[in-house]
């Protein structure tokens, strides 16, 4: 696509969501068809329910396996789920840990920090939630907060931003070093399909707990978002869209 082409690409999507309220009761149409396909999602169609049923089900038998394995081996694993707001992060922990043992597999998704919190070593609230031997640890959301949610909505300075950027590596390599073995997923979502999650979680009072006022105001941050991931997630996650 030519550098025009994007632009114009860009001011169509701009004025799609202008004037859009998200408490409308009816999701607009042009919104409902682009969201499956939008932000380069590669299928024209959703997996058939049985095909998805069936995959599922042999992949949780592989996590299986690799619980069991931790727990032989005394390893540690933890990974790190980042990734837009409704990309699928908190659905897809649920998916991995269907089934195993709760004795020895939690996940982390940690409040906002407290003022304490705030006074101490950015990382430190994290090495508290590391798994000890035989366990495994998933981060719904991490330490790359500073670097995504932080850095947009400005509770972070850019001094902040620029030291954890230069020290989450440094910190990795020490828990790798101690023998964690680390690994990190970064979910990934088009602005359509963000926008009809969104509007699920506002109209259906199963899922309103799900909509935060961080997450309207993400709406018309999709580009500072955008920017941020570019900048933080291609060299140091599994990128899955």
């Amino acid at each position: 696509m030519s550098k025009k082409s994007a632009q114009q690409a860009v001011e169509a999507t701009d004025k799609l969501f202008a004037g859009f309220d998200l408490s409308q009761p009816d999701l607009p149409k042009s919104i409902e068809k682009a969201a499956l396909g939008s932000g380069g999602y590669p299928y024209a169609e959703k997996l058939k329910r049985e095909k998805y049923e069936k995959q599922l089900y042999e992949l949780q038998i592989e996590l299986l396996k690799l619980q069991s394995h931790v727990k032989k081996t005394g390893s540690r694993l933890v990974v790190v789920f980042e990734g837009r707001d409704s990309a699928g992060k908190g659905g897809c922990i649920l998916r991995f840990t269907e089934h195993l043992n709760p004795r020895q597999a939690r996940v982390v998704a940690l409040a906002k920090p407290t003022d304490g919190e705030r006074g101490q070593w950015y990382f430190q609230r994290y090495v508290a939630h590391m798994p000890t031997r035989g366990e495994i640890a998933l981060f719904d959301r991490s330490w790359y907060n500073r670097a995504g949610v932080e850095r947009v909505m400005a509770f972070a300075d850019q001094d902040q931003v620029a030291d954890f950027l230069r020290e989450a590596p440094e910190f990795e390599a020490m828990l790798v070093r101690d023998g964690i073995h680390l690994k990190k997923i970064y979910l990934d979502i088009g602005r359509e399909m963000q926008i009809k999650r969104f509007h699920s979680r506002r109209h259906d009072p199963l899922k309103q707990w799900k909509l935060s006022d961080i997450d309207l105001i993400a709406i018309s941050k999709w580009d500072d978002y955008t920017r941020a991931q570019q900048e933080m997630a291609p060299r140091r996650f599994k990128w899955v869209a």
